[in-house]
């Protein structure tokens, strides 16, 4: 007779997993080698138990964004880790919640909106492009990507990355993306999670464990092939490779969540809307490219994709780049460093580490969240007593005092402005009215800040495949005039 567990392993042998379950006809059965009836009519009944079983397994989670989600029984699993969850205790804005009282959104709510998002711009394309061959499978990993694609995140978010390490480890060229494959790799063998993923998931390992890493930090190391860079997938399926986080123009599930959810916290008005964006989505061939196949756009569709990019510029100027949240983010990184020598965090083998080295240690770097913040301020170690206090000029508002702005030309900058060069020379320079104070350099922070599009002084729209209803199958390019024509 027909056991459920002989069934489930067949099925997941033979790509039939998950949401094909309950498509499977006397056809599907006769072409693997079920031709009796009686041995026909055992399989639907295991196959209708395990269609609810399935179906039980699948959670439900009300979002303010993108209301109810339902989430796959693997990517419940993955959430409920010690590694998942640290995401809980990490602002995804870092300082700006000191200067918006909404942006009290974190890491964990952010990291589910995108895997759902992933899930439903692969199924989009799947169901409208059957041509294309994509399975549960690359559904499956596609959403596994963006579920864990800030794994790697440290305290408050950007800064830890951009302003703390860099400032405590000098030449280190440490970024959250990598971070987060590290990490995603510690979840999955300190779970135990690797028999789960092939055996009662059908995922293929190493394959598909390279396909999700590559999607959240790009290439792996040392591949031969340059025409190609990936292992985890093929260059037919190369446009699953965009979905998650689309190195080209920056048009991709991540951006779409993070627009929604920051604006909605922040009280700025968003008027970009995925969910138009993913009815007219379609994959074609393109000429001449890396990627063969690419993920393109309805040409109508260009004045949305400016709105889109309007939306992040504004989130930058009136958010991500606010004065004040930039100046106790600096306190904040300030303390870190005073604090990061006494700081012990316990990782693999007992081994201790400080904040600056937990990030070798993916045991340690579990336990660094936004909690370090208050471990340091609620201390009572001497040697915190210098990054104490200013945490506590944080917590009461005694801020470093903004001093000025400006907008120079083109060519009074260089490309790679030296901040700590141009503090030195406003410490140096002499004022028309004398001062009766000496101005020291360290007494100034200079930060230098470039708004643009995400793509430096490229337009973005530039790297946009577009495609007619006419011609569907034929991708091509929009400039800014034919945009604004439009």
């Amino acid at each position: 007779g027909f056991k459920e567990y002989i069934l489930l392993l067949f099925f997941t042998e033979h790509n039939i997993t998950g949401t094909v379950l309950p498509d499977i006809t006397e056809d599907h059965l006769k072409t693997i080698g079920v031709k009796k009836l009686g041995n026909q009519l055992k399989v639907f009944q295991v196959l209708k138990i395990m269609c609810q079983d399935s179906k039980q397994n699948m959670k439900v989670f009300n979002d303010p964004i993108h209301g109810h989600i339902v989430m796959h029984p693997l990517l419940v699993r993955i959430i409920d880790t010690p590694q998942f969850q640290r995401l809980r205790n990490i602002k995804q804005l870092g300082g700006t919640y000191w200067v918006f009282p909404g942006a009290s959104h974190n890491r964990f709510e952010h990291s589910m909106g995108v895997g759902y998002l992933a899930g439903q711009l692969a199924t989009a394309i799947q169901s409208r492009q059957p041509e294309l061959g994509i399975n549960e499978r690359d559904v499956l990993c596609v959403q596994i990507a963006g579920l864990c694609h800030d794994l790697g995140h440290g305290p408050f978010s950007h800064m830890f990355d951009n302003s703390f390490i860099p400032a405590a480890r000098p030449g280190c060229k440490w970024k959250h993306e990598v971070a987060s494959v590290q990490m995603f790799d510690h979840l999955v063998q300190a779970n135990g999670l690797e028999e789960v993923l092939s055996k009662e998931y059908g995922l293929k390992l190493p394959e598909d464990l390279d396909f999700i890493k590559e999607q959240i930090a790009g290439p792996l190391a040392d591949i031969a092939d340059s025409k190609w860079p990936y292992k985890g997938r093929t260059k037919d399926k190369g446009f699953l490779y965009e979905i998650v986080a689309n190195k080209s123009n920056g048009i991709d599930v991540d951006k779409w969540d993070y627009f929604a959810r920051d604006c909605h916290h922040l009280g700025i008005q968003n008027n970009f809307d995925h969910r138009r964006f993913i009815e007219f989505v379609r994959v074609c061939e393109v000429e001449n490219e890396r990627t063969k196949k690419v993920i393109c756009f309805r040409n109508k569709e260009v004045g949305n994709l400016y709105d889109m990019f309007h939306t992040r510029n504004c989130l930058h100027r009136r958010a991500y780049q606010h004065r004040v949240g930039n100046i106790i983010e600096l306190m904040i990184k300030e303390a870190f460093l005073k604090a990061d020598k006494y700081i012990k965090i316990e990782g693999s083998g007992g081994k201790m580490f400080s904040i600056s080295g937990a990030i070798d240690d993916m045991v340690a770097y579990t336990k660094l969240t936004d909690l370090i913040f208050y471990e340091i301020l609620h201390s009572r170690d001497p040697n915190l007593k210098e990054a104490r206090v200013i945490l506590e000029n944080v917590v009461c508002r005694r801020l470093y005092k903004f001093v000025n702005h400006t907008q120079p030309g083109e060519a009074t900058l260089p490309k790679e402005p030296d901040e700590v060069k141009l503090a030195k020379e406003i410490a140096n320079s002499e004022p028309e009215m004398p001062l009766n104070v000496k101005l020291n350099p360290e007494d100034f922070v200079v930060h230098v800040i470039n708004l643009d599009y995400g793509m430096k002084e490229k337009n973005p729209i530039n790297n946009v495949w577009f495609y007619c209803k006419e011609d569907p199958d034929k991708p091509f390019r929009i400039c800014r005039t034919q945009a604004s024509a439009s």
